[in-house]
């Protein structure tokens, strides 16, 4: 009698989650062709499609969303099980799942996960970055990072440092060829490079001094999505650009960008690093929380006032 592996069943769960065979290949570090057979032979066992594809989408068929509904949580009582086994453990071993937006990620890496991988060899983290705000446990996330307004309020939260602020830039290159704004409407003289959210919107930039908020609808030549991306448009002169302070401060301090309406940019909420209240949560992630928090003391401690 044909019993599928537990891999399997996680490949079509990962699948109904992802709505994307690529996407969920990427979650479990497989090919798109082996995920794509393997659910294929998974569908000829069991004499059903679970999945109804066209070239553009992925979607569960009935038969399939009764299997999922059936087998999600004997797979949940199953991981259950095996992190109440690793919570007995004195060594962090296996894999640490962490969902990020990507700046955070990147504020991150050095000062907390390059640290704890050197510490606890035995860990493996997948890091997983992405704009949108994931609920991490049905996405089968271990701990999420993102700006402490929106961490979900059943979890628990650790600071991972003050409010971090805003910058306005441009190029000097830039600022030879206009004039250096005052005031935030006096953007709307000036070429400004547009993002767009990963919810589809175009970002507006906001502004406040003195009790008064502004959000800018600005213009320019390009709409990027990615922070990196931009920062290169603005080195190059193509306009002005709006960052979080701290991935930029480099280019400021060296010359290569000039900050302005420097009274006007506002502080953005702290990072936050969440997770659920896990009864038996995993070696592995209490040694990362109980690092987090080290690293939270640090910057706080290091954190000039203000």
């Amino acid at each position: 009698m044909y019993r599928p592996a537990l891999s399997d069943l996680e490949a079509v769960i990962a699948i109904s989650r992802r709505g994307s065979f690529r996407a969920a290949a990427l979650d479990l570090g497989m090919s798109a062709t082996a995920l794509s057979s393997a659910i294929a032979k998974l569908e000829a066992e069991l004499g059903v499609r679970l999945f109804n594809r066209t070239t553009r989408s992925v979607a569960l068929s009935d038969a399939g969303r009764h299997f999922v509904d059936s087998v999600a949580p004997a797979l949940d009582a199953i991981h259950g099980a095996m992190d109440a086994v690793r919570s007995r453990q004195d060594i962090p071993s296996g894999t640490l799942r962490i969902n990020a937006f990507a700046e955070a990620a990147r504020e991150i890496l050095e000062p907390l996960i390059l640290p704890y991988l050197r510490r606890y060899p035995k860990v493996h983290i997948d890091l997983v970055t992405e704009g949108r705000l994931v609920d991490i446990v049905a996405d089968g996330f271990d701990i999420g990072v993102r700006a402490a307004d929106l961490v979900p309020s059943d979890m628990i939260a650790i600071s991972l440092g003050r409010p971090r602020r805003f910058a306005v830039v441009g190029s000097p290159d830039y600022f030879k060829r206009h004039s250096r704004p005052i005031v935030p409407p006096d953007l709307s003289a000036h070429q400004c490079i547009r993002v767009r959210l990963p919810n589809g919107a175009l970002f507006r930039w906001p502004f406040e001094k003195a009790g008064q908020a502004v959000q800018i609808d600005v213009a320019g030549p390009i709409t990027l999505d990615e922070a990196s991306l931009a920062r290169r448009a603005v080195l190059e002169g193509v306009g002005m650009g709006f960052f979080m302070e701290h991935s930029i401060i480099e280019d400021i301090e060296a010359g290569r960008m000039i900050r302005v309406l420097g009274d006007w940019t506002p502080y953005s909420p702290g990072l936050c690093l969440y997770y659920p209240g896990r009864r038996n949560a995993s070696a592995a992630l209490r040694a990362f929380v109980g690092l987090a928090r080290e690293v939270s003391a640090r910057q706080h401690r290091e954190a000039p006032p203000g």
